[in-house]
């Protein structure tokens, strides 16, 4: 009985630690930053490497190629109220089409358009070993990107541009319910995006949700000191995109639905996290011949400080 009721106050005092803001790295989603716990008066910092192929079946056969690096920092002002800035930078985002002079590629490079966006928790529940939480988020994007680079072959297409040249709102709500073995979270997302010299990209909407199961070690029994965690990941996307305006029309094809599903991994550690997921598509609707992901990987990190 003895060793029973040390287990136990082991695992509550391991669960007390992580969810009462004792600063330390926590489990979170991979593919969306809008859950990233952030304590009172922390800071977080993500850096993901994203890597991401999309091609349709068109008879120009596009491709399009991205390698970016997605940073992030998050800061609490309060328990409820956190704030978060996120800048993209392309390394390389190419096209590769059929055209009547045969293949060609078109590629550009630089700092995208740069999203801040807060997070207001309206409602906790904390209970033995757990909490549920619930918080609105509002934010912008704005036209920090480079929008009207060229090539050899003139202006390059609006949407291979780094940046979209207009001021862009999105705006929803995010779920987290965790207990010591496991999360749970979930996003739902709307982006309204601006116009820019005629030219918007269509309006998104989109249904996220991330489970982090802690696979090692399975049980807290006899641990320790402050011991790294991994947990496994599963993380599934449903994305709406209107199609694109030019010129007071719309690009037939262009936008469309997709679901994705993403297994991946997360090792925690106090202050550090390495994680990684590979997403891929389940299910595709595209409006005409819409260029659709292939797969996109991101690996990368966290650090809490």
């Amino acid at each position: 009985m003895r060793n029973n009721n040390q287990s136990m106050g082991l695992s509550l005092l391991v669960g007390a630690l992580v969810l009462t803001g004792v600063p330390s790295a926590q489990a979170a989603p991979n593919t969306f930053n809008t859950a990233l716990p952030v304590p009172q008066g922390e800071t977080i910092w993500r850096e993901q490497l994203v890597l991401r192929e999309r091609s349709d079946g068109g008879p120009m056969d596009r491709e399009v190629s991205v390698q970016a690096l997605g940073s992030v920092l998050g800061y609490g002002i309060t328990p409820k109220l956190a704030v978060f800035g996120v800048v993209p930078y392309f390394f390389n985002k190419a096209l590769d089409v059929t055209t009547p002079m045969g293949r060609i590629e078109r590629d550009t490079s630089g700092i995208g358009d740069v999203s801040l966006f807060g997070r207001y928790t309206v409602y906790q529940d904390d209970f033995t070993g757990g909490t549920f939480r619930v918080a609105p988020i509002f934010g912008l994007t704005a036209p920090t990107g480079d929008s009207d680079d060229r090539d050899r072959f003139g202006e390059l297409p609006r949407p291979l541009q780094v940046g979209d040249g207009a001021w862009d709102g999105f705006g929803g709500v995010v779920a987290t319910y965790q207990t010591l073995q496991y999360q749970m979270d979930a996003q739902l997302l709307y982006r309204e995006n601006g116009r820019h010299d005629g030219f918007a990209h269509g309006d998104e909407t989109r249904l996220d949700a991330s489970l982090q199961y802690r696979i090692w070690p399975f049980s807290l029994k006899g641990i320790s000191g402050t011991p790294g965690f991994t947990y496994a990941l599963l993380e599934s996307s449903l994305v709406h995109r209107e199609r694109n305006e030019i010129d007071g029309g719309t690009d037939a094809n262009s936008g469309g639905t997709q679901w994705l599903l993403a297994p991946g991994v997360q090792y925690i550690t106090r202050r550090w996290v390495v994680e990684g997921t590979v997403q891929l598509p389940v299910a595709e609707d595209p409006n005409g011949d819409a260029i659709q992901d292939d797969y996109i990987v991101r690996v990368g990190f966290r650090r809490n400080f």
